[in-house]
């Protein structure tokens, strides 16, 4: 008897039971990471996929635990061939194992709840994968006991600056492995106990502060040097303020002591990877040429020097710190997973000391693209290869 309703076919009925939990937790995913700065992290998909599958052991029947470890087992693999093809790596395999694993965890647990002689096991699986999600993921950072000296001079707002309450961003991150001194005289270097100084867009020097630089740099100190020819750092000052940073580099005539000339000008904002795939953001800046031997050949915008017995590194570029360009979340500069960039670690690492591992990232719009396509292709295809299987099992018992 036709009561009227339509009947759906039942190898449709798997395939969208399969497939639409397998890229809802895909999108989602997709934009948590957006947020995040563009992380292709695969700890950024845990969350969707737990909850995902969890809401299928809700709804699915009791007989169909299959059915959860193929949607697990989907949502995980389109997630991490998207992560893979995003960044133009493979993801991290702690990351990836910890992924599948919270997945199971929460869809199984989730499933014991209805099972009264299993509840206590199931609370327990569903306590794991919040440990898990609380733990895997890169943790916010915490200050280190032994902390070096870092020295800083510059015109930036970086303390307490323009009516702010705070350091910023990338000072409160300094802190957590330096013992950070801001410095108005150079000259005060030698006896600051420094290991290793920001020089960040500093205010015109004296010829005398400049020689106190080199020197305290050719005794064996550290140098980051942030010398950038188009500032764009926002400010509220009006310009002639002297309190506001130049907007042009005035270390010239130290840069040119140290056998270091200018050269061509991007003025464009850049997403700059490195050779090891760590990301900094750039706006408006100077490439070097180094005429000492003790200048490597700069490796895109970077520049590596051997003065004396220390080190320079320098970049045509001092926008890069500010927070804008490295951040998600302002309100959290200490928890990587809200970086924008590799900033604070690459500076951390310039400057001798190490703050974070490097991240994951989204290259171009076209590997992201890419990325997306191929992981609802596997979706798709996963679906279809379980739609198939999971008929042919039904079929045979129906028999």
């Amino acid at each position: 008897m036709n009561d009227g309703r339509v009947k759906v076919p039942r190898r449709l009925t798997i395939f969208l039971t399969i497939f639409l939990p397998v890229v809802a937790a895909l999108v989602a995913g997709l934009a948590r990471a957006w947020r995040s700065g563009g992380q292709a992290d695969p700890w950024i998909w845990a969350l969707p996929a737990a909850l995902m599958v969890a809401l299928m052991g809700q709804l699915l029947a009791k007989n169909l635990w299959r059915w959860l470890l193929w949607i697990a087992i989907g949502a995980t693999g389109a997630a991490l061939i998207f992560c893979t093809i995003a960044a133009a790596r493979p993801p991290d395999l702690w990351a990836a194992v910890g992924l599948l694993i919270m997945t199971l965890l929460a869809g199984f647990g989730s499933r014991g709840l209805r099972e009264g002689g299993t509840r206590l096991i199931a609370v327990g699986l569903l306590v794991l994968a919040g440990l898990l999600a609380w733990r895997g993921p890169s943790q916010p950072l915490t200050a280190v006991a032994d902390r070096p000296v870092l020295a800083v001079i510059a015109a930036l707002p970086l303390f307490w600056a323009e009516g702010a309450r705070a350091d910023a961003p990338i000072i409160t991150v300094l802190r957590t492995r330096f013992t950070v001194r801001p410095l108005d005289d150079p000259r005060a270097l030698a006896g600051s106990g420094a290991r290793a100084l920001l020089l960040a867009q500093p205010r015109a020097m004296t010829a005398e502060e400049l020689v106190a630089i080199d020197a305290w740099v050719r005794a064996g100190g550290t140098a980051l040097v942030l010398a950038d020819p188009l500032l764009r750092w926002p400010t509220a000052l009006p310009p002639g303020d002297r309190r506001r940073a130049p907007s042009v580099s005035l270390l010239g005539p130290l840069l040119a002591h140290w056998g270091v000339e200018p050269g061509v000008l991007a003025e464009a904002e850049t997403r700059h990877f490195l050779d090891d795939g760590q990301l900094v953001t750039l706006s408006g800046t100077q490439a070097f040429t180094g005429r000492q031997p003790g200048c490597v050949p700069p490796r895109g915008a970077i520049m590596r020097c051997r003065i004396g017995q220390g080190r320079v590194v320098l970049l045509g570029d001092a926008d890069l710190i500010d927070d804008r360009l490295w951040l998600a979340d302002p309100a959290s500069p200490l928890d990587p997973r809200v970086w924008a960039a590799d900033t604070p670690a690459l500076v951390g690492h310039w400057m001798g000391v190490s703050i974070a591992r490097g991240r994951h990232w989204f290259r171009e719009a076209g590997d992201v693209v890419t990325g997306l396509r191929w992981a609802l292709i596997f979706g798709t295809g996963w679906a279809i290869l379980g739609m198939v299987l999971f008929r042919r099992t039904e079929q045979r018992l129906e028999q």
